[in-house]
């Protein structure tokens, strides 16, 4: 095991610094990584010291690949599903600590940024991608549905997109995550040292550095997808959704329905009635409880710990869903956690 801590968090002239470092692994969060960058948020909140926070991650791969799912797996696997609940405990609060924080919070998600690093990037007040950002609620994959605050901004996504995004594991690219409202800025990723060293001299406001280096992001290709999107994605459940997208006129929208028949029943119900429901709290904190209760109880259904064996342990990439297709989930259930 390495000595390297797994966060580095340092007042660097005036800039309280966060960064993820565990490279080899895209930097997936650990219990030990969420509990510190709270309670170096909950130091700098009032440290007069620190004007901005700056979150960014080593190495060149992402800012962070999500959580650490193979810690998960073997939480359940050893009977101690509990450990795993008071991770997602505190990383959901840590969510809402960075929506509220009362200064400059600078997330850069350069690269990779998926699952729990959209929770520690995408709440914060400036948030920056660039042309290598990969950007993404991968849930529903591994059998576990969008978390971290991600049905939050899923249904604040321009019409059915987010539905979209959630149910198929799509992945933005940055213009995609600016018109999505996962990100606010595009910087070049080369620019982005000068970036830092701005933040560090203090000459300038922070949101006038960053408007100093960005650029067009382009058009989103997601929205010229917008329509089929909007007519399949708007149906009332997933079973017709999916009926939608194998009769459209469109290569996508049939694509997309392949891509579903891959993807966890369970979970995809799951997505799609917490992204609707999330469109109608006022409260990110309210969202997040939400996800609690949808997280828990899919911990202790079979689906999750299979699909993290197919898909990162052995990488088969044949899970063996229970139940297998969506006309055998229970949606009333799925709505019962959810409420």
């Amino acid at each position: 095991m390495s000595d390297e801590p797994q966060l580095l968090a340092r007042v660097h002239d005036g800039i309280g610094h966060l960064t993820l470092n565990r490279p080899r692994a895209i930097n997936a969060l650990t219990h030990r990584m969420i509990t510190g960058i709270r309670d170096a948020l909950g130091q700098w909140r009032t440290d007069p010291r620190v004007r901005a926070v700056l979150l960014d991650g080593a190495g060149d791969r992402g800012l962070c690949a999500g959580g650490d799912i193979r810690g998960l797996r073997e939480n359940v696997l050893a009977g101690r599903p509990n450990d795993t609940r008071d991770f997602w405990r505190d990383e959901y609060t840590l969510c809402a600590v960075i929506a509220n924080f009362p200064k400059p919070y600078i997330a850069l998600m350069d690269g990779v940024t998926m699952g729990g690093g959209v929770g520690v990037a995408s709440h914060g007040s400036i948030r920056i991608v660039t042309e290598r950002s990969r950007v993404a609620m991968p849930e529903t994959r591994i059998g576990l549905a969008p978390d971290v605050g991600g049905t939050w901004l899923l249904a604040r996504a321009p019409g059915e997109v987010g539905t979209y995004l959630g149910m198929n594991a799509a992945t933005m690219n940055p213009a995609d995550a600016v018109w999505c409202g996962f990100a606010d800025h595009v910087v070049p990723s080369d620019r982005l040292d000068e970036l830092r060293e701005a933040l560090f001299a203090g000459d300038e406001d922070p949101a006038a550095i960053v408007a100093r280096l960005e650029v067009d992001p382009g058009a989103a290709p997601l929205e010229a997808e917008r329509e089929w999107i909007d007519a399949c994605y708007g149906a009332d459940t997933a079973e017709e959704i999916v009926a939608r997208l194998e009769t459209a006129e469109m290569d996508t929208a049939r694509a997309a329905a392949a891509e579903l028949a891959d993807l966890c029943p369970t979970s995809i119900v799951a997505t799609l009635q917490g992204v609707r429901r999330s469109r109608e709290r006022d409260h990110l904190r309210d969202v997040l409880d939400q996800e609690y209760r949808t997280s828990s109880w899919l911990l202790d259904r079979p689906d999750l710990v299979e699909g993290i064996r197919a898909r990162v342990v052995d990488k088969d990439n044949a899970p063996k869903w229970s139940p297998a297709t969506l006309a055998e989930v229970d949606a009333a259930e799925v709505a019962r956690v959810i409420e």
